[in-house]
């Protein structure tokens, strides 16, 4: 029988994360970082992953970078060949790139409908079903983190939050989770998705410019927003063998506002 600490190394694994160069993808790739995890992390932009790398690499973990732009189909096996080419092998990926657009859905765009709903949750199709096909299948194991979230669990309040496309991608990323999941058994793939509440981040600095953050933790159970260690925990329970009996599920990181 393995030692809890032994469940949760991640020593001799290999990890994607893709939106890994800033917010909750940074945290997450450290986390895994931090337990003996190779990384390639993916973004759009070629600045903001090297200032990605050089964080990582000051606490110790190395990680290799692909900007590549996932609201481009063929963007997907473009980084899964370079994943693969450093790697040799995907042991876990984490489904993180993303994006928002806030409008009311009376005069909402389509163009940035579909932008939301192309990099939310098509491009977590795309690159999952390539990873999958191409190491998780033949090897039969691996470990798929989504990135939903608790907007994709519930409507907005009344107020400034106008997200109909963010909370219909996530709300989709929640059952894609668990359909993936029922078919991805048979091949041992765990798949799994994480629904964060708030966490101050660049995609969030819009709402933070109209409501404070004491006004959102106010909402909270926890009475706090979220911090840059508290998806670690998440992270590493669905991507260790700590989580090998967990499958289709989402976890709601929020502080507890979803449970209210």
């Amino acid at each position: 029988m393995r030692t809890s600490q032994e469940l949760f190394s991640l020593a001799g694994k290999t990890a994607l994360v893709t939106g890994g160069s800033r917010g909750l993808g940074l945290q997450m790739a450290l986390a895994l970082g931090e337990q003996g995890a190779r990384l390639v992390i993916a973004s759009r932009k070629q600045t903001e992953l090297d200032e990605a790398v050089a964080f990582l690499a000051g606490h110790g973990v190395n990680a290799h970078a692909v900007a590549v732009d996932l609201s481009r189909d063929e963007a997907v096996t473009e980084l899964v060949d370079a994943a693969l080419a450093h790697l040799g092998h995907i042991d876990i990926l984490i489904n993180n790139a993303g994006a928002s657009w806030g409008a009311p859905a009376e005069d909402y765009p389509v163009e940035a409908w579909d932008k939301v709903m192309n990099l939310n949750i098509r491009s977590i199709f795309l690159v999952s079903q390539a990873v999958g096909k191409r190491s998780m299948i033949p090897r039969r194991s691996g470990r798929i983190i989504n990135i939903a979230s608790i907007a994709g669990l519930a409507g907005n309040p009344p107020g400034p939050m106008k997200t109909i496309a963010y909370n219909t991608s996530k709300a989709a990323v929640v059952n894609f989770t668990r359909a993936l999941a029922g078919e991805w058994g048979a091949y041992g793939i765990n798949v799994n998705a994480i629904a964060p509440g708030f966490f101050p981040s660049k995609m969030t600095k819009g709402l933070l410019d109209k409501i404070s953050a004491a006004a959102l933790a106010k909402d909270a159970p926890l009475g706090r927003l979220g911090d840059d260690e508290d998806l670690k925990g998440a992270t590493l329970l669905f991507a260790s063998d700590a989580g090998k009996h967990i499958t289709g599920q989402t976890l709601a990181v929020d502080g507890g506002v979803s449970a209210v």
